[in-house]
């Protein structure tokens, strides 16, 4: 039940980003779901990868953004030089990128960037790469959509 359950939401949630996207659909689309701390990774209407993640505290913006800066070893300016590996800037200085603080996975726990386990956070990036900026589609929300029950 909870398998078939688990399936029905991400489906609900790769088509939610497909009709989002519109007609030029996007290669790679990655969801995070704040609500169950996930993010799914669909490319070329695929689905790869599903990864615990940590959002911010308080902060982490909500909507439908594109990559804009790709930084392989980024260190922050704003919280003490931390590291930031993998760093994909998609809404000013909130990334998704890798973390030191793996044990956190899976629960809210950043300042408001998209946290992820170095070596997914390193797939991503490879992605992102090959793949380009402009073919890919980040969706932040709250909660996964609504499945309507038979």
């Amino acid at each position: 039940m909870r398998q078939n359950g688990m399936a029905a939401v991400f489906s609900a949630a790769v088509l939610a980003a497909l009709l989002t996207c519109g007609s030029a659909a996007a290669e790679i689309v990655v969801t995070v779901d704040k609500a169950k701390q996930r993010m799914f990774v669909v490319v070329d209407g695929e689905h790869r990868y599903t990864w615990p993640v940590s959002t911010g505290l308080g902060g982490t913006p909500i909507g439908s953004f594109r990559p804009q800066i790709l930084s392989r070893n980024h260190r922050s300016t704003i919280f003490g030089n931390a590291p930031m590996p993998f760093a994909i800037f998609y809404s000013g200085h909130y990334a998704i990128h890798g973390t030191t603080a793996v044990a956190q996975l899976g629960s809210r726990a950043s300042k408001g960037c998209v946290r992820l386990h170095p070596s997914n956070a390193a797939a991503l990036f490879a992605l992102v790469q090959r793949h380009g900026m402009a073919k890919t589609r980040i969706l932040i929300q709250d909660s996964s959509p609504r499945v309507a029950q038979r």
